[in-house]
């Protein structure tokens, strides 16, 4: 079973962007979130290069991004996605994800389905409740949410 929660993100404008952060490079500890944005923009997704590439919005477009806990079900198969969000110099900017988790008590680790050809597990089991707990309780900083449930 999962559980799902609503967000309404609110980014003032900001004359001067580059002296502020929207929301520090992150992935979402969630199995997936979906985001309905405003067509200002500012949602940045980081490539395999390390660079950080612009998500334009496109209007009434949902973008659908994999979460950390996906990652660790599918031993990696899908991989979450690492995102930030940059402070608009003229215009305020809203978002609307909706993050799909599973219920607190819920044991997560990689599916056997995901380990069918012989994959050796890199995650180990955890509760979603103590994945979420670190998650939440450090600032932003990147996919290192993901060590704690490493082997």
């Amino acid at each position: 079973m999962t559980t799902s929660n609503v967000t309404f993100n609110y980014y003032p404008r900001c004359p001067n962007p580059g002296l502020t952060v929207g929301v520090f490079p992150h992935s979402d500890g969630s199995l997936i979130t979906v985001i309905l944005q405003d067509d200002n923009g500012g949602l940045y997704v980081r490539a395999t290069d390390g660079s950080w590439i612009h998500v334009q919005p496109i209007n009434g477009a949902l973008i659908v991004n994999i979460g950390d806990v996906l990652q660790i079900m599918s031993n990696d198969k899908y991989k979450s996605v690492e995102h930030r969000v940059v402070a608009n110099g003229s215009k305020n900017r809203v978002s609307v994800p909706v993050f799909v988790t599973p219920r607190p008590n819920a044991v997560i680790g990689p599916l056997s389905e995901a380990m069918e050809s012989g994959e050796q597990p890199l995650y180990k089991e955890v509760v979603y409740s103590d994945y979420s707990s670190h998650h939440f309780g450090k600032k932003h900083d990147g996919k290192k949410s993901l060590d704690f449930a490493r082997i």
